[in-house]
């Protein structure tokens, strides 16, 4: 049994890590090819582009290890199934559900691994590529001076060399001219090399300048009549240090506090108590919302209970005890039409209070619909790992076919069964038509049907996708119907047509 066990275990590892390298490999090309222009031409360290390439690689375990998983499985029974060695662990007395059980219990580690990496890990991964991949895409591809053209990425500076060196840090014949005190090119400095590198902070980018000469205007600033006398000023220095803020390049990094309440960013513990937070918020303005209606139609009902009793006290007064109609069809027309304006005024700033608090409302339900969406999509990428495996085994049992053909195509097509359900549920879900739950475990509560199905016919021999006991079959409804219709032609021609009696 053990040995049984054992050689399950080295069939599936193996295909498991081919299959997860390539669908790795594939989703980091479609993120390449979704970002390329982010990335191109922003002058990065290699080092740069690894992290992020590091950080997509963690994220996208949500989509290459269930694909993984169930490609995987297929591959491996369906190797067993062609070599016939599934039908020798049947001969030895093993059923498939004992041979499974091995793998079953790899799965439900790797299903527990992938919950514990979505609640602690992911999170912070979201974080810190979304922090970074923003600060890319801020980025400034200007940023990189170009020879002999004039760079104008930083704010009243026009750069030009005429060229620079092969690591792009030291600039020849440079001219650089100041445009920050006045509008005219009137401060020019002219150097023949320039070594360019950042500060300690990163906060500005150093230029240190040799053998070079400054002319600056000595005039007065503001200056609205002619004067003949104007100065210039003209410095020659052997050394000099020039700095640049890089704020205009966007190149400071973006403060990830900033992004630790989006829900992606949240694990548990975290998106329990944002969504107790936001509930609260939520009564908050629902209760506003009544106490200011409340407030207004009470005060519109006490305005015309004190007018009543009011006029009750005046007819008290005059011996008068028969209180009148208070109805509109009997007031006058004067008082028809002040009733009438009133509670249309009233209305109306109930209205407005409650359309303006309603957007309000809507905020924070959004945000309460999100923080629920994200806490099931930390339980669905363990469950998915476990119901692909589910319909895997089964199916490369059936199929009985290994390598990259057939398995492939059977993966690819329940993985896309799987992940359009899914999708087409989340956006259900995220525009509020379907309660968060079916729309984040809809996928699982169809699919799994099927692992339950796949797993009885492979329990039972069941020929399911053998293509010749479909041909076969094929072939004997066709001969039926020919039988049939022979039958029937045979029956026609030997009954004699019906002649109606002439007149």
């Amino acid at each position: 049994m053990k040995k049984i066990h054992l050689l399950i275990l080295q069939a599936f590892i193996r295909p498991f890590l081919v299959t997860f390298s390539i669908v790795m490999f594939v989703l980091l090309m479609l993120f390449l090819f979704k970002y390329i222009d982010d990335l191109i031409g922003k002058g990065l360290e290699w080092y740069t582009i690894l992290e992020l390439l590091g950080y997509q690689c963690v994220v996208q375990l949500t989509m290459a290890l269930p694909l993984s998983m169930l490609l995987s499985s297929i591959m491996t029974f369906g190797n067993l199934g062609e070599s016939y060695e599934l039908v020798a662990i049947k001969a030895a007395g093993v059923s498939l559900r004992n041979a499974m059980t091995p793998l079953f219990v790899l799965v439900a580690i790797f299903a527990g691994g992938a919950f514990i990496f979505s609640d602690y890990t992911l999170p912070v991964v979201n974080l810190k590529m979304g922090t970074m991949l923003l600060d890319i895409r801020n980025q400034k591809a200007d940023f990189l001076i170009k020879p002999g053209v004039f760079n104008n990425s930083i704010p009243g500076y026009s750069i030009r060399a005429k060229s620079k060196s092969e690591d792009g840090t030291i600039l020849y014949d440079l001219v650089i001219y100041n445009h920050t005190s006045t509008s005219k090119a009137t401060n020019v400095l002219i150097a023949k090399e320039g070594y360019m590198h950042n500060s300690e902070d990163n906060e500005y980018m150093v230029l240190q300048l040799r053998d070079g000469v400054q002319y600056e205007d000595s005039r007065v600033k503001n200056a609205n009549r002619y004067d003949e006398r104007q100065q210039f000023t003209r410095f020659r220095f052997k050394e000099s240090t020039q700095k640049f803020s890089m704020e205009s390049f966007g190149a400071q990094k973006t403060d990830a506090s900033l992004f630790k309440s989006h829900h992606q960013m949240l694990n548990l513990k975290q998106l329990k108590h944002y969504s107790d937070s936001n509930h609260i918020q939520l009564d908050s303005i629902g209760h506003v919302i009544a106490e200011d209606s409340k407030r207004h139609i009470n005060y519109f009902t006490s305005y015309y209970n004190q007018k009543r009793d009011s006029l009750k006290n005046t007819l008290v007064a005059s011996g008068d005890y028969a209180l009148p109609d208070f109805s509109l069809h009997t007031n006058s027309n004067s008082e028809k039409r002040s009733v009438l304006t009133n509670a249309m005024n009233q209305a109306n700033y109930v209205k407005d209070v409650a359309t303006n608090r309603s957007q309000e409302y809507k905020l924070y339900t959004e945000k309460d619909i999100r923080y629920d969406i994200e806490w099931h999509r930390k339980f669905t990428l363990a469950a998915s790992c476990l119901l692909l495996f589910g319909i895997g085994a089964p199916l490369g049992a059936i199929i009985r076919k290994g390598g990259l053909g057939l398995p492939v195509v059977m993966a690819i097509v329940f993985f896309l069964i799987y992940h359009v359900i899914f999708t087409i549920a989340e956006k259900a879900a995220r525009d509020g038509s379907m309660q968060p739950f079916f729309g984040m475990w809809m996928a699982i509560i169809v699919l799994t049907p099927l692992a339950i199905f796949l797993t009885y016919k492979s329990t039972s021999d069941s020929a399911l996708f053998d293509v010749d006991q479909y041909k076969i079959k094929a072939q004997k409804l066709a001969k039926v119907v020919k039988e049939k219709w022979e039958k029937y032609n045979k029956k026609k021609k030997a009954t004699p047509p019906n002649h109606s009696p002439s007149v």
